[in-house]
């Protein structure tokens, strides 16, 4: 089972590259269990989509 660092990570390593199917579903599985990792997940989604966006690579 992955800890919030970890979890972290491999959100932000997700936004620019994609991860195995054994990490997404324990992704997944911690993000279930983990509200403070949720919101991250949303922050980082939303910044990205905001430099995507503004850098006109949507």
């Amino acid at each position: 089972m992955l800890n919030c660092k970890d979890t972290t990570r491999l959100l932000s390593q997700q936004q620019d590259q994609s991860l195995s199917l054994r990490r997404r579903m324990a992704l997944r599985f911690h993000l279930m269990m983990c509200s403070g990792c949720r919101n991250y997940n949303k922050q980082i989604d939303f910044i990205h989509k905001a430099c995507r966006r503004f850098s006109g690579k949507e």
